[in-house]
């Protein structure tokens, strides 16, 4: 009961009143008045005055739906110390290093699901509608991401890497993993079900799968670490890695496409699937060989056996 009713006061939150309360922040970076900006809003890619208002209303709808609404609801379900314990676990500048180096590393591996992903197909009716829907959601994407100014790069990197990574991991893996390990007792289902939950409810199907390993990924670093704190920085990491490869593309100083949903070649995949894995080991080794992660509280269902 308490994943669903999270999982709906995210939506709300995240659709609702986050970019309601953007709206009215946004109005004085619209050049027009309030009835102009809300006809604008309705064909915002039609209108490039909208490109900021839009990243304010999205950064409040994370900022809102991700962090503010779940944790008021989790705390009035739950306990008020409920997110208290999600950080405590120390940081290491060694593991950090290691989390850096290691979503570089997955990056890699992830590249030939995402080529997989992109090629499956369905009967035609259900391919076109879902076609349709990420080709909406890559217009849009491609509309914030095509920088005119610093300025422009710098609220992407708040509001696509550095929010998103807070308040996605607070939700995905400190609540509904959380939770679900609190039914099931089995860190690994509770693991992979809230990446399932977390890929699926971006709404890009032909994204779902390499989305959903990572999520797993940053389920597992929780997991291995007893702290919140390394997931989010891997996913913030994960995410601003991005936003600049982008920028740089665009500026013609980078030659990598990350939009490109090619596969590495092998020679790479095969290096990058052989550091992961040593990565991973490195990481899980670094906490256990300390008395760290995986054996705090029997009532800590993050981290437990």
């Amino acid at each position: 009961m308490t994943i669903l009713l999270v999982l709906v006061a995210v939506l709300l939150g995240f659709q609702i009143i986050g970019p309601l309360i953007g709206f009215f922040i946004a109005l004085p970076f619209y050049p027009g008045t309030f009835l102009d900006m809300s006809e604008a809003i309705k064909d915002p890619l039609g209108h490039p005055e909208m490109k900021v208002p839009l990243f304010i209303m999205q950064g409040c709808a994370t900022f809102f739906g991700l962090i503010v609404v779940p944790v008021i609801l989790v705390r009035i379900l739950r306990s008020r110390d409920y997110t208290v314990g999600l950080f405590t676990g120390p940081i290491f500048p060694q593991t950090a290093l290691i989390t850096i180096a290691l979503i570089f590393a997955f990056t890699g591996v992830n590249s030939i699901f995402i080529e997989w992903n992109q090629n499956i197909t369905f009967p035609d009716g259900i391919e076109q509608t879902l076609k349709s829907l990420e080709d909406l959601l890559r217009k849009q994407t491609e509309f914030l991401t095509k920088f005119d100014s610093t300025g422009q790069l710098i609220l992407a990197v708040v509001v696509v890497s550095i929010l998103p990574g807070i308040g996605e991991e607070l939700v995905f893996r400190g609540i509904i993993q959380r939770e679900f390990y609190r039914a099931t007792r089995n860190i690994h289902v509770s693991i992979w079900v809230a990446a399932a939950i977390f890929s699926a409810i971006h709404m890009q199907f032909y994204g779902f799968v390499p989305r959903m390993l990572l999520g797993a990924l940053f389920g597992y670093l929780y997991y291995w670490s007893g702290s919140l704190t390394m997931a989010m920085l891997a996913h913030l990491f994960n995410n601003g890695m991005m936003v600049l490869a982008l920028y740089f593309y665009q500026k013609g100083a980078l030659d990598i496409d990350v939009e490109s949903t090619e596969a590495a070649p092998w020679h790479i995949v095969a290096s990058c699937t052989l550091a992961t894995g040593a990565l991973c080991f490195l990481f899980w080794k670094y906490y256990r060989d300390r008395g760290l992660g995986q054996a705090p509280p029997e009532d800590d269902p993050a981290t437990a056996h």
